[in-house]
């Protein structure tokens, strides 16, 4: 069973970007935000999914390979000396290049000392349209994890890990108070106004479950703008329209803050992880989970 939640406020900071071409600028313009968001406040503060570069996975290319980087790494040590001069816990998410060959989607939690205090590579890796990214990515292999923090308990997950429950139910398990995905999501393709409200709202409510099924907070931290998927093409062809709307809400499913969809935009939200342990009490689904009864959850085998 999970630790008990821990009492009194954190403030959470979500930077929703937009990040064009220019990868020192993206850095440049987060640096600004997360300094900004601590300025006022905030104790934790998130990026978006590989927020130094557009998002890389519209088309299969080698040559963006060429983004990864090491961690630690260059941009882990300008955010590790951000968070150790402003005092705060910062997630950022980074194209890993583990070895020549072996890359992942992985998200770093920078400490208040500025140390690298932990890191999730990215475990569900999706192929889709324009979002191509098992042939960039490898699963991670450190499984769900959960960052000691001195605010929180954080579960740093990551974009399409978003849709699945086991990711959240097993973090909540290890301890997690709060569930962080830095994202990139967005419309693909022209299906009109009425179906993409439809996507977001299936993408903000399938959390709001999260964080109901598990009595925990729920923050998703998207980017925002187009990106097309060719850079000499910047204002036709194919590419995504990244939605914003990043999002917080808290051990009852209710939205705390939302972010607008066409704009960069920093929130600032008061998480009170009291409210953790009082739902826990008051919705007991952790109690009442049938354990004897989901064995087949791990297993290949059907009925049959």
């Amino acid at each position: 069973m999970p630790k008990a939640s821990r009492e009194g406020k954190v403030c959470l900071g979500l930077v929703q970007l937009e990040c064009g071409e220019d990868s020192p600028l993206n850095l440049e313009r987060a640096i600004a935000a997360v300094e900004a968001a601590a300025a006022n406040g905030a104790e934790v503060v998130c990026l978006p999914e590989l927020f130094l570069h557009r998002y890389p996975c519209q088309t299969e290319d080698t040559k963006r390979f060429e983004l990864a980087e090491s961690i630690p790494g260059p941009t882990t040590e300008v955010l590790s000396k951000l968070a150790a001069r402003l005092g705060i816990t910062l997630l950022g998410s980074l194209f890993e290049r583990r070895t020549e060959g072996l890359y992942h989607n992985t998200a770093v939690v920078l400490a208040p000392d500025g140390k690298l205090h932990g890191r999730y590579r990215k475990m569900h890796i999706p192929d889709d349209p324009l979002y191509y990214e098992k042939f960039y990515f490898t699963p991670g292999d450190r499984g769900f994890q959960v960052i000691e923090t001195p605010e929180a308990r954080i579960a740093p997950l990551v974009c399409w890990d978003q849709w699945f429950p086991e990711a959240a139910r097993l973090a909540t398990l290890k301890g997690a108070d709060l569930l962080l995905y830095p994202t990139a999501i967005g419309w693909q393709f022209d299906l009109g106004e009425a179906e993409n409200a439809a996507q977001h709202d299936a993408w903000e409510t399938v959390q709001r479950g999260h964080a109901i099924a598990n009595g925990v907070f729920v923050a998703a931290v998207n980017r925002v703008g187009f990106e097309p998927s060719d850079p000499l093409r910047p204002s036709g062809g194919e590419g995504i329209r990244f939605f914003g709307q990043s999002f917080v809400c808290d051990p009852t499913g209710r939205v705390l803050a939302r972010a607008g969809s066409e704009a960069p935009q920093t929130l600032l939200v008061d998480c009170d992880l009291s409210l953790i342990a009082k739902t826990r009490r008051d919705w007991p689904f952790l109690r009442d989970r049938r354990v004897d009864a989901y064995a087949k959850l791990s297993s290949l085998l059907d009925d049959d």
